[in-house]
């Protein structure tokens, strides 16, 4: 119970201090389909991906403290690995199958927690959900838990320079509405869910 206060004193400090002007001052954020959002139960947010400054503005935006995933060997960084860690992030290696992250996904539904998977599972140029993996899906039939598609607009593309000078783009975050968890595991009801949540989040892109 003390390592979770911790961690939440720890999250809301980081959001309020640094996230907060980031996303409201230097990139005029905006969030849209607030209703949308579940005020009580734990769900699995599922985004596109265009920057890494997408989980920050996401957690920030939404007003949940959101756990994502992130690559293992941010953890070994000094200071940059406690605070994600505080944070409620946790590892994954990337090109194996980690039984361990998913573990760990699941136990954090368990224990009313949410978390965020970009469903590419890795960043796109264009910010669009281009191959989606079915990973969120299969967490959402194990866990029985709610999917929340949700788009980040401008994020693949937050920093220009014109004459050296740097412009900021609009952030503008989408929220959909729920969807339901797959009926089974089976690989139809997965691929239907997972093209479900790729046509709702390039929907809201637009």
């Amino acid at each position: 119970m003390k390592n979770d206060n911790i961690q939440k004193l720890i999250y809301e400090l980081v959001s309020t201090l640094f996230v907060f002007p980031i996303y409201k001052f230097l990139f005029k954020g905006q969030l849209i389909g607030r209703e949308n959002i579940p005020k009580k139960d734990s769900f699995i947010m599922v985004s596109n991906h265009g920057s890494l400054f997408d989980p920050p503005l996401l957690g920030h935006a939404l007003g949940r403290n959101i756990s994502f995933m992130a690559k293992a060997e941010l953890f070994k960084i000094p200071f940059i690995g406690f605070i994600i860690k505080a944070c409620g992030a946790y590892p994954v290696k990337r090109g194996i199958a980690d039984k361990n992250t998913i573990k760990t996904a699941c136990k954090k539904l368990s224990d009313d927690n949410c978390i965020g998977i970009f469903i590419d599972g890795t960043r796109q140029k264009n910010g669009r959900v281009n191959k989606p993996k079915q990973g969120a899906a299969l967490l959402a039939f194990k866990n029985q838990k709610l999917l929340l598609p949700v788009a980040i607009v401008n994020s693949h593309r937050l920093i220009r320079f014109k004459f050296f000078i740097p412009l900021f783009s609009k952030i503008v975050i989408k929220v959909g509405k729920p969807v339901q968890p797959p009926q089974s595991s089976s690989r139809d009801d997965l691929n239907s869910v997972t093209m479900h949540l790729q046509d709702n989040i390039n929907n809201l892109i637009g």
